[in-house]
């Protein structure tokens, strides 16, 4: 018969250390999606009550690019500052990846994913995923 002990399984310090990483973590998240917030032209939450779509795919993109940078960040740190400053890192880089994305296009991309064109909002969620693996994959 198969018999375990829980502290085997259950370490009190890494539940201690998930529930700190969780907690800052979510914290840094939301930092960074109201800084998102305050570079686009129109108000995110706004525009997600009204039904927007396009802004829905756009800002679930950039939640999922931060989350795998988030995950690298972790994973690769000794600690929870360094996954941090990781974070920050790779946010500061999916912003300047956004603004170049907006001066390579013949059209303005907050213009028409503020217009509900989900076709632009899923090309501008997939470059902050891509950014967001791309960061993850150079953090060692």
């Amino acid at each position: 018969m198969f018999t375990f002990e829980w502290t085997e399984i259950l370490d009190l310090y890494e539940m201690l250390a998930t529930l700190a990483y969780w907690i800052i973590m979510l914290v840094l998240a939301g930092v960074c999606m109201l800084l998102f917030e305050w570079i686009t032209p129109y108000n995110d939450r706004e525009e997600l009550l009204k039904g927007n779509v396009a802004v829905g795919i756009q800002f679930a993109g950039k939640l999922i690019g931060i989350g795998i940078i988030t995950k690298a960040s972790i994973a690769h740190n000794v600690s929870i500052w360094g996954a941090s400053i990781w974070v920050f890192i790779g946010f500061f880089l999916m912003i300047i990846s956004y603004f170049l994305f907006e001066l390579i296009t013949p059209f303005k991309v907050e213009q028409e994913i503020k217009k509900n064109n989900i076709a632009v909002a899923i090309v501008a969620a997939s470059l902050s995923i891509f950014i967001g693996f791309a960061v993850a994959g150079s953090i060692t």
